[in-house]
């Protein structure tokens, strides 16, 4: 019951300083409300005295202010918006560089968990890059590296999930491509040598199940995909398994 009168209670200041033909005053709530973070209230009062300040010496730091209450609220694309919208209006600002490292951040927010669409998690590294390229001396560009680097895991295990699946499902040509595909995209991950026994598995067990015309060359992509193999991960804890798919591939080509 305190709660609901509390609301009440805050709904009705509001609409009342809305409601105040002072522009001033509502400024000096909103920056209030900005302080004890109540961007809701804040935001609303920031947009609604907006154009009697516009073109003033204040306006910078409201709009400012403005849109961070977006990007406080968890409005992640609104906030991203307006943090352009800002560069626009003022791209000569001190604060220029902060927000411009905020609109590939809000993309970073946006980014959801691996199974759902990674368009946002692209986009994010799409311009937490160009940050980097364009501020080569920013003190930000440690954190957008790292956060790039959670990006492209995201993108790994959701493509390793979707190739996995394919084996999974008994579709071995489309799990081999796949996995070399992967394989191709992220070269520097951990699990390369894990993608790439995957690929001889795949391509295995799809000569395995062809047509006995096709068998010997697909029996033979095997052999090639092993080679590849041990030329790049000579030392890999896998080797000993690679050649155990040599030993059973020539074996079953001479069956053959």
């Amino acid at each position: 019951m305190i709660i609901i009168v509390g609301l009440l209670s805050g709904c009705g200041g509001i609409n009342k300083i809305l409601k105040s033909k002072d522009p001033e005053y509502k400024l000096r709530m909103a920056e209030q409300y900005f302080v004890k973070k109540k961007y809701n209230y804040a935001q609303s009062l920031y947009e609604d005295v907006m154009p009697n300040f516009k073109g003033t010496a204040i306006f910078e730091d409201l709009y400012y202010k403005y849109a961070y209450c977006a990007y406080y609220q968890k409005d992640y694309l609104n906030a991203e918006n307006l943090f352009k919208s800002f560069l626009e209006a003022f791209p000569n600002s001190p604060k220029a560089d902060e927000l411009d490292y905020m609109r590939a951040y809000c993309y970073y927010k946006m980014s959801p968990k691996v199974a759902l669409d990674q368009a946002n998690t692209m986009k994010a590294i799409g311009m937490l890059q160009t940050y980097i390229n364009t501020h080569p001396g920013s003190a930000k560009n440690k954190e957008a590296n790292e956060l790039i680097d959670i990006c492209r895991i995201k993108l790994e295990e959701k493509d390793r999930l979707a190739a996995r699946l394919y084996y999974d499902l008994g579709q071995f040509r489309a799990a081999g491509v796949s996995y070399t595909t992967l394989l191709n995209d992220f070269p520097d991950s951990e699990k390369s040598d894990e993608y790439k026994l995957m690929v001889i598995k795949s391509y295995f067990k799809f000569a395995e199940l062809s047509v006995d015309e096709r068998k010997v060359e697909r029996y033979e992509q095997v052999i090639t995909e092993c080679n590849d193999f041990m030329d790049r991960f000579p030392d890999s804890k896998l080797v000993k398994e690679v050649e155990n798919y040599i030993s059973l591939t020539n074996n079953n080509i001479k069956k053959i």
